[in-house]
This record gives C-alpha cells, structure tokens and sequence, in this order.
C-alpha cells in the first residue's frame, strides 16, 4: 500500500504580483491550487481488495475508497463530520455502508450518511460527505475530483497494457516522491537528463546535442528527440540479440504529456538507417498525482513493443527493467528532485530558472496548465 505523508506549497508559470497587506504573492498562492476536472490516477486497480477501505491523500483531501458489493468503486471523503475521524478506520457493511469507528455513523458510497444510532437518530445535511467518481480502466482506479461531470473522454490512452501479454509489460512501481508534481513533469518532458543522471541505463553523450522537438495538439504536449547512429543505451541493448543494434544504432524518445500530470513514452531503437518497425523499444507510462502541495504518489509502469526475445529470457528482462527504472527514479531521480524542491524553498523570491533550449517541453505544458486552472476557477 501507498504511503501517504504531508507537507507543504507549488505550480507553475504564474506572473507574480505583491498583495500589500501580507506581501505574499499571488503565484504562490496558486501554488496550492490543482487543476479538479481531469483524471487521476488513485492506484493499480488490484491494490482495492474486496471488504478493504484504503486510505489515499489527493490533491490536499483525505478520500477512502472500497469495493461495493456489485464490484464497482466507491471513493467518498475520509473524515466523520462529526469529530474528524478517518472512516477508512472504520468497516463495511451491507448496502456499501461504511461504519466509523468512534460512534458508529453510517454513510453510503455516495457519502450521504444513511444512519445515526443516537438518540432521535436525526440526520442532518452537516453529516453529508463529498464522494468522487471512479473508473477502472487500463488496470487502474482513476478518480475525478472536479465539480463539473466526469469525462471518460479524457483518460490518456494506455491501451499498451492491455494488449500485451504479461512477459511484455513490468509490475507496477510506486514511489512517494518528496516534490511537486510540477517538478516531476519538468524532469519527465526534459528527456536530456537521461544522457546524465541515468547515464549508461537510458542515455549517453551520444544524445546530448540532440534539440527537442515540440508538439502541441490541443491540450497534449509531446516532446521528441531522435539521435543517429548513436551508442545503444543498457536498457534497450537487452531488448536484442542482434550484436550490431547492441552497440549503435538510431533511437529516439517521444514523451507525450496529458493533463493534468500523466505521461506516455516511446523509447526506441533500431539498426542504423534501417525503419523504426524494425526496431525494439517500450512504452514508459508515467501517473503522477498530487498528494500535497510538496508530496506526489508516482506510480509507473512499462509496455516492450516488437519483442525480439524468447519467454525464457522476456521473464529475466522483466524483472530487470523494473529493477533499472525503480533504481532510475528512486535512486537517481528522486534525490535530485528532492533537493531542487528544498533548494528552491529556500529562495526568498519565486524560483526564476534560467532557459535553455531542452526546456520548450516544460514551457509548453506549464502554459496549458496553468490555463486550465485559470479557467476551472
């Protein structure tokens, strides 16, 4: 089960004006803002077992979820009203009822509470709770936490682990990144750091003079680096037998970013001046959902494509290519972002990054973000 922890403020791109009587500015009191209506990723769905009620912080609000008794999901706040206790602590009962612990209120999967075993046994609109959509899809919970009507039209795409038999596709990792999503999304589309931090696993020098090509198609953000008769990166040299892919060839990344923060990578390789069809590579999958203003639930995933390996050796190759990009994130990755989120704490003014040319992918998504959270509010 995900941790979860707290802490404290951050997006994005917001010009920042003084408010005199406190000094505070206004950027970063839309720190603390998140885009609402979109889709997030609240866990693998296998993680909600039947009579379980899992506790997850998102987006700043505590939510438990279970398993109602037709298999669908139920997602409401988790605080009693009446004296704050996490109904999570609590237990089911018939009729997708959950009991709190403390005094034994009751309350259905749509929050409402349904029974109150004191005295005139009244209930009052105060004792109703907030509850959330959720969808299974894609082997995961996704949560809409927005006011408006959910939009199934707007989960991302990754039909990838769906369609591939189980060898093809990694278990799902997780992380509890000490960040803001923000930073995780500037480190995801801005792919020239694997040439440097993840050197030899995902990237080399070889790759580094490569110039990002930007796409934008309507609120989508892909990002695309291509690198000829490049050294094969560790990752992608195990996906094949071929002795000649194994030491150059041509590969590319192309990260696509979907609103609010989930992501989809194509990373891939193939003989030099040879189609990429021909190639081998993965789908990376990225799901990075807010749980404070400085903590983030990152879960991930990865989908191989044109396997050129046995079954014998596609099991060896899972298990490691979920063990190089755990060590990738967690042990490379990680304490890099998590020392970029002190650091900038510690500034006594907004951060203001200097820009180099890798960073139009991170440009071009903090813009379309921080329109839409302009106009969802």
């Amino acid at each position: 089960m995900a941790p979860d922890s707290n802490s404290g403020p951050a997006l994005i791109g917001i010009e920042p004006t003084i408010f005199p009587d406190n000094n505070v500015t206004k950027r970063s009191l839309a720190r603390s803002k998140f885009l609402k209506n979109i889709w997030y990723v609240a866990m693998p769905s296998d993680e909600l077992k039947e009579g379980e009620i899992i506790h997850r912080t998102l987006l700043n609000q505590p939510v438990a979820f279970y398993r109602k008794e037709d298999g669908g999901v139920a997602a409401i706040h988790d605080m009693c009203p009446h004296r704050q206790v996490p109904l999570s602590m609590g237990t089911l009962h018939s009729g997708d009822r959950v009991q709190c612990i403390y005094h034994g209120l009751e309350f259905g999967a749509d929050g409402k509470c349904v029974h109150n075993p004191h005295g005139s046994q009244k209930i009052s609109e105060a004792l109703h709770l907030p509850a959330y959509t959720v969808v299974e899809k894609h082997r995961l919970l996704w949560i809409w936490m927005g006011d408006k009507p959910a939009d199934l039209d707007k989960i991302p795409d990754y039909s990838c682990i769906d369609d591939s038999p189980e060898l093809h596709i990694t278990e799902f990792g997780y992380l509890n990144a000490k960040c803001h999503y923000g930073l995780m999304i500037d480190n995801l589309l801005d792919l020239s750091h694997i040439c440097f931090t993840h050197a030899g696993i995902l990237g080399n020098p070889d790759t580094a003079e490569t110039d990002p090509e930007v796409t934008v198609e309507g609120d989508t953000v892909t990002v695309s680096r291509f690198s000829e008769n490049a050294e094969t990166p560790g990752m992608i040299r195990m996906f094949t037998d071929d002795p000649e892919l194994q030491a150059r060839g041509d590969q590319w990344t192309a990260i696509t970013w979907f609103p609010a923060s989930n992501l989809r990578l194509n990373f891939g390789a193939c003989k030099a001046g040879e189609p990429r069809e021909s190639g081998t590579g993965y789908m990376a999958l990225h799901w990075l959902t807010p749980e404070t203003d400085r903590t983030t639930h990152y879960y991930y995933c990865a989908a191989r494509w044109n396997v050129q390996t046995d079954d014998e050796r596609n099991k060896e190759i899972r298990e490691l290519v979920y063990k190089m990009r755990t060590f990738a994130f967690a042990d490379q990755d990680m304490p890099v972002i998590a020392a970029q989120q002190v650091a900038q704490d510690s500034l006594d003014n907004e951060p203001n990054p200097v820009k180099l040319s890798i960073d139009a992918g991170p440009n071009e998504y903090e813009k379309i973000l921080n329109r839409l959270i302009a106009e969802e509010n």
